[in-house]
């Protein structure tokens, strides 16, 4: 008789300077409650490697690998180093300061199997913030039309799992030429959707924690520039004037936040051509007028769960 076992799944985090937060990742994707194999690949960037000596003797039968970004600086070449050295048949991202619920690849990979046309499985996920939890499902199936339309937020990349098989295949994988790596995660959702959709299990299986600084966290040009590409790159996200709003919207208020006034200007020109109650637009206005800081904005944002 024939044993049935779950396909191998290869879990890639690039990490820097986030050491308790990285054992907590890891703890979390060892206590799996999945049949297949699991291996952890940590990569490095811009950073000395941390053997995790002493998180290693309570992973059980996990794999644990450690090894620096030997590509592009950045979470892009990071993702892209941890790819290439994986060796299971399925790949799943998690942030270095995120963590799974134990059920997360067992309930992925089974809904999977009813769906095999599924380029990839994503989940709900919760919303950790500084005064509370919020709960985040996404569509239970979403297309490129969809993701054209709206980043869909509710899939994070903590979340995402895909054959590795797919993302090898891809032109360019993770793209190392976005600015700073901002907006690589939706960049790749809109290269893979172009041969299948992305399913999602109806629940929270990852828990996502927006109480602690981001690294992105004034680092507002980068973020403006990131952007800027994913829309040069990808012109048909002009299409839908409502998500051209919202990402030049997100551009203005960046450039506004980095004190680039005819740079934030000229983008919320561009956000107000498609569509003109943006909100965006208002808030990239209150912080060019320094009533609010944009540090200020961001977080009452992030405590109701929203980015900007």
């Amino acid at each position: 008789m024939s044993v049935v076992t779950e396909p191998a799944v290869s879990v890639v985090i690039a990490t820097r300077g986030r050491a308790e937060l990285l054992r907590r990742a890891v703890r979390s994707i060892a206590a799996q409650e999945y049949a297949g194999d699991i291996e952890i690949v940590i990569v490095y960037d811009q950073c000395d490697i941390d053997a995790l000596d002493d998180v290693k003797p309570g992973l059980g039968s996990v794999t644990l690998r450690t090894m620096a970004n030997d590509r592009t600086p950045g979470l892009a070449g990071g993702r892209n180093t941890g790819i290439a050295a994986a060796t299971g048949e399925l790949l799943a991202f998690c942030d270095d300061d995120d963590e799974w619920l134990a059920v997360k690849l067992r309930e992925q990979v089974a809904l999977w199997a009813q769906v095999p046309d599924a380029v990839g499985v994503s989940a709900g996920i919760e919303i950790v913030t500084q005064s509370e939890s919020i709960v985040r499902i996404p569509p239970a199936v979403s297309t490129r039309k969809d993701f054209l339309s709206s980043r869909i937020g509710e899939i994070h990349p903590s979340s995402f799992l895909f054959r590795r098989s797919d993302l090898l295949d891809l032109p360019v994988g993770v793209d190392e030429a976005i600015p700073h790596s901002y907006g690589e995660d939706y960049d790749l959702l809109l290269q893979l959707t172009e041969r299948g959709d992305i399913v999602s299990v109806p629940h929270p299986l990852v828990i996502v924690h927006w109480d602690r600084t981001s690294y992105f966290a004034g680092r507002w040009a980068p973020m403006a520039e990131g952007l800027g590409f994913l829309l040069e790159k990808h012109k048909d996200l002009l299409l839908d004037d409502s998500n051209a709003a919202r990402m030049c919207g997100q551009v203005a208020f960046a450039y506004a936040a980095a004190g680039s006034k005819a740079s934030a200007k000229h983008w919320v020109r561009r956000a107000r051509r498609h569509r003109a109650s943006e909100p965006r637009v208002a808030l990239t206005w209150i912080a060019l007028s320094g009533i609010v800081s944009p540090e200020r904005i961001v977080t009452a944002l992030n405590n109701r769960g929203r980015g900007i």
